[in-house]
C-alpha cells in the first residue's frame, strides 16, 4: 500500500473519530438538557392537555390576568426555532425577549437568573432536538394597563434580582434545584400586591397561587408546614402520595408527572434535605394541616 492511501485512510479515520466525539458530545448534552427540562417543570406550563409536547399550555389564571404559555418547539416562527444562544439566555436569565419586550414574570426568570449559563444550554439544546410545532402562541389576556410590556422595566427594579449563578451560593445540590431550576418558591411563597414574592414568608404558601389554588407551607413549621420526613417528601416527589394515602392533584399532579417523577433519588433526597433545613415559618394561611 503506498503510503499516499495510507495517509488518506488515516485522515479519514481521523475525521470519522472526531465527528463521532462530537456527537456523542451533542447526545449527552441533549440528554443532560432533557434533564434539566424535566426538572424544571418546563412541561408542566408549556404543553397543554393532549397537546404537542411543549407547543404551548393551557391558561395559567392569576389576579393579574390570563397567561397563556407559548410554544418553545423550534419552530422557527411559531416557537424559539429563530434564537440565538444569547437570545434563550438572555430569555431565561432576564425576562427579556430576542425583540427585547419584557416578559411577565408569570414567566419565572426571577428564579431562573440563578442558573447557570452551562446548564440553561444544555435545556436549549434539549428543546431544539425536538420536533418544531406549526401552532401559534395564543396572546395573553391581561387588562390594561397592565398588559404593557414596557411597565415590566420598573417592576423588575422592585423585585428583580440580577444577581445571576454563583456556584458558591449553592454548596448543596437541593438548594440550587429548588431555589433556580424547579422555582418552587414561585408558587409557594406570597406575593404582594405589585406581585413581588414576599422573601419574609419564603415558601410559607399561599391562598393566591396560580389559578386561585392554595399553595401550601412547605417551610418544616411544626403546625402549619411540612412536617414529613426526608424520605416521606421523596416518595411524595417520586409518586405524588402523601404519607396519609392522598395523591397530589391539579398542578401539583402535573410537576410530578412532567418533573419531579423524573428525578434521581439522590436529586429528590437534595431537595427534601433542603426544605428541611428552611427557616420554619408559621402562616396558617398555606397551612397543612
Amino acid at each position: 500500500m503506498s503510503s499516499g492511501k495510507t495517509f488518506c485512510r488515516i485522515m479519514v479515520l481521523a475525521v470519522w473519530a472526531v465527528a463521532a466525539v462530537d456527537a456523542a458530545a451533542e447526545n449527552s448534552e441533549i440528554a443532560r438538557g432533557e434533564y434539566l427540562v424535566a426538572a424544571g417543570g418546563c412541561a408542566s406550563c408549556h404543553t397543554a392537555r393532549g397537546g404537542e409536547p411543549f407547543a404551548g399550555g393551557a391558561v395559567i389564571e392569576t389576579r393579574f390576568g390570563d397567561f397563556y404559555p407559548p410554544n418553545i418547539t423550534p419552530h422557527p416562527e411559531h416557537g424559539i426555532g429563530g434564537w440565538s444562544d444569547r437570545d434563550f439566555i438572555r430569555a431565561m436569565r432576564e425576562g427579556v425577549r430576542p425583540d427585547g419586550a419584557h416578559y411577565f414574570p408569570a414567566f419565572p426568570f426571577t428564579s431562573y437568573v440563578l442558573l447557570s449559563e452551562a446548564d440553561v444550554l444544555a435545556m436549549k439544546a434539549y428543546l431544539f432536538s425536538l420536533p418544531a410545532v406549526e401552532r401559534a402562541s395564543r396572546p395573553h389576556e391581561i387588562p390594561f394597563p397592565l398588559n404593557w410590556r414596557s411597565l415590566q422595566a420598573i417592576w423588575k427594579l422592585f423585585f428583580f434580582r440580577r444577581e445571576g449563578s454563583d456556584p458558591a451560593r449553592y454548596p448543596e445540590r437541593g438548594a440550587y434545584l429548588v431555589e433556580a431550576l424547579a422555582h418552587c418558591g414561585e408558587c409557594h411563597t406570597p406575593r404582594n400586591s405589585l406581585g413581588g414574592l414576599d422573601r419574609d414568608l419564603w415558601m410559607a404558601g399561599t391562598v393566591d397561587g396560580p389559578e386561585g389554588e392554595t399553595v401550601p407551607n412547605i417551610t418544616p413549621d411544626s403546625r402549619t408546614g411540612l412536617t414529613w420526613s426526608v424520605d416521606e417528601i421523596v416518595d411524595y416527589l417520586r409518586m405524588g402520595m402523601d404519607p396519609d394515602g392522598d395523591f397530589a392533584g391539579s398542578l401539583m399532579a402535573d410537576v410530578i408527572e412532567n418533573g419531579t417523577a423524573r428525578l434521581t433519588d439522590e436529586d429528590l433526597a437534595a431537595i427534601a434535605a433542603y426544605l428541611k433545613s428552611l427557616e420554619p415559618i408559621r402562616n396558617p394561611v398555606g397551612s397543612n394541616g
